[in-house]
């Protein structure tokens, strides 16, 4: 069966399964899941553990030998299968599924996989495990959802910020400074358990303690994009350019983010319900959400503007220009990461049409856009 992650607590509570099955990307959550699973485990007994992890050759009659076999002292063990590709093969799918139909109360099995897509879960291995005990997906905590992850984990500790404006602005900066990286928000907020007492913390205890490490993911970019943050945006072009991400990948993910949206715009203009189309466009998640919103900020004349700019930064990032940049009407700003931020701009705020001038230019040097929009700066 399917299990929540803020169930498994009172699951495990209530008795073991023989089978669990940990899945995603998220390695913070998915290691304290399978904690609390070899927790419950010893305390119920399940003292001995045999830990296998896939690899090229990997012997699957070992494993089968072990999840039948009792242990040389008699105790009940837990035997642990990593699988760190989500691919175990013919062999291994059988292999799985043999392991899914065996029933020995003396053995308690805990598979970790990365996160799975639609076409795995469906196959005969996985839905079998699944079906013979309880499969635990790990999503990742999403960007909107951070503050409040970060305030429930606070609680944890006893700990919490003051109430009102102030404290959304302590979680909001907590949750800029740590964006991307869970396993560093969870030692940020251990780190200031430590060096405050419980009770209530301040937006200047918070600010002083907390230290800037975001890893940003070029693919989150595009929600920054859809949803107009464009504090959030600046931040996540600075931040994956002094990541040494590839200026020609960004370029891809913005693009690819303007032609989806451009196909989408046409798609409406023709009668076409939105719904059909998103997922057409195979748009989902918090997106789909978000192009709404963004649809009715651009005109389709903006969007064929975009790709025209698009065309020439891709030339110039590729070192393909003819000329410098930057000297004629329409050309793309000297500085490539520069003219990223104009091109996702066309989206997340595009100029309007009453006002005279366009979007705000990242300065050549990379950073925060002028006028500066009213977010703290990420560190260098």
């Amino acid at each position: 069966m399917q299990l929540r992650l803020d169930a498994l607590d009172s699951h495990l509570t209530k008795g073991l399964a023989g089978l669990y099955v940990v899945y995603g990307d998220e390695h913070l959550l998915a290691q304290e899941a399978c904690d609390r699973i070899r927790a419950a485990a010893r305390a119920a007994g399940f003292t001995d553990r045999n830990v296998f992890t896939v690899e090229r050759g990997f012997d699957w009659s070992t494993l089968l030998g072990a999840s039948q076999s009792m242990s040389l002292f008699g105790d009940r063990q837990l035997v642990e299968l990593r699988i760190p590709t989500g691919k175990p093969g013919k062999e291994g799918a059988d292999a799985l599924k043999t392991l899914a139909d065996a029933s020995n109360p003396d053995v308690l099995t805990l598979v970790t996989l990365p996160r799975l897509d639609a076409a795995t879960q469906k196959s005969g291995w996985f839905t079998a495990l699944a079906e013979a005990g309880v499969a635990l997906k790990i999503d990742p905590v999403e960007r909107a959802q951070l503050p409040n992850w970060i305030g429930q984990r606070l609680a944890s500790q006893q700990q919490r910020v003051v109430p009102g404006d102030e404290g959304r602005r302590a979680l909001q900066f907590m949750a800029e400074r740590v964006e991307g990286n869970l396993l560093a928000a969870h030692q940020e907020i251990q780190k200031l358990g430590l060096l405050y007492p419980a009770g209530v913390l301040t937006f200047e205890q918070i600010h002083d303690a907390v230290l800037n490490v975001a890893r940003y993911d070029v693919f989150k970019l595009n929600e920054a994009m859809l949803a107009g943050d464009v504090g959030r945006l600046s931040r996540m072009l600075d931040g994956l350019r002094g990541e040494g991400e590839a200026a020609v990948l960004v370029l891809w993910a913005v693009v690819e983010e303007i032609r989806t949206l451009l196909r989408i715009k046409r798609g409406v203009a023709a009668g076409k319900p939105l719904a059909m189309l998103t997922r057409e466009n195979r748009v989902w998640g918090p997106r789909e959400r978000l192009i709404g919103p963004a649809l009715s900020r651009v005109t389709e004349s903006a969007l064929e503007k975009a790709l025209a700019l698009a065309a020439r930064l891709d030339r110039q990032v590729k070192g393909l220009s003819g000329g410098t940049p930057g000297n004629r009407a329409g050309d793309p700003p000297p500085d490539p990461w520069a003219g990223l931020f104009e091109l996702a701009m066309t989206v997340a705020a595009p100029p309007r049409a009453d006002k005279a001038g366009a979007a705000p230019r990242m300065p050549a040097g990379g950073g925060r856009p002028s006028p500066a929009p009213a977010h703290p700066r990420r560190a260098s």
